[in-house]
């Protein structure tokens, strides 16, 4: 597919041609998309009948990839919408945006009350480990106190992302040590979900401890990807790359 067949397949009446464009877009990192996912973003047609928006979650994801912060006004919008899955991927991009401004709506999902709807649940009304992770990427120091309640919750997932974003706010390595003892307590289903969050510390002396999950080589392979891009994150440049040989050797040897 080419680029410009994919812009044109996302204004196609055959809603999984617009699906699968926005994902390729996405995949592709392509500029030139974004006028069109941020307008994807608002589509109304491509509805399910438990009220989620299959096109929108692609459009919010891609523009989380590609970057651009045209699409910060757009998402942020999103994080109110009746649709658990696109909040979910509107805080992500938000944080992979580092879209600060997003802040005090991400915030205010964590305390929000009400019935959960589209898909969200009794424990789980909101996509808490979404919001967490955006709100440790974007160094929401604010945050803080919103953040340490859900250290006790029902949910190893949720306790999973709100250490990792207290980890990345605080840089403190109790956290860090508290994750992997969670980890190495969780079944192995749950083990490659909390890998990644692992990953998005970016502290590289758990990499061998994240080598030695029990959970299947291809999930520890994403984790440490994971892990060594969050670390670039926070290095000069050129980086020191020695550092992060002993990931890489790692990585080879689960290939």
């Amino acid at each position: 597919m080419t680029v410009a067949e994919a812009l044109a397949q996302l204004q196609s009446p055959d809603l999984s041609q617009r699906y699968y464009a926005a994902w390729w877009l996405g995949r592709f990192r392509v500029k030139e998309a974004v006028p069109a996912l941020i307008l994807a973003l608002r589509d109304e047609s491509d509805r399910t009948e438990l009220g989620g928006y299959p096109l929108r979650r692609n459009a919010a994801r891609a523009l989380g990839q590609i970057g651009d912060p045209q699409a910060i006004p757009g998402l942020i919008a999103c994080l109110q919408v009746a649709d658990f899955q696109l909040r979910a991927a509107a805080a992500t991009a938000l944080g992979l945006l580092g879209a600060t401004a997003a802040i005090p709506d991400l915030v205010g999902l964590l305390t929000a009350a009400g019935e959960p709807s589209a898909l969200g649940t009794e424990a789980l009304p909101q996509p808490y480990p979404a919001i967490l992770l955006a709100l440790g990427r974007l160094k929401a120091q604010a945050a803080l106190p919103q953040i340490q309640p859900f250290l006790t919750h029902a949910l190893p997932r949720v306790r999973s992302a709100a250490l990792c974003a207290l980890y990345l706010l605080t840089q403190d390595s109790d956290y860090i040590q508290q994750l992997l003892h969670l980890i190495g307590r969780s079944e192995t289903r749950l083990q490659r979900v909390l890998l990644g969050d692992l990953g998005e510390t970016g502290y590289l002396p758990v990499a061998e401890a994240m080598a030695q999950a029990q959970a299947e080589p291809s999930f520890k392979l994403m984790g440490l990807h994971r892990l060594l891009g969050q670390w670039l994150t926070t290095q000069p440049q050129p980086p020191d790359w020695t550092a992060a040989a002993p990931v890489f050797a790692l990585m080879d040897r689960l290939l």
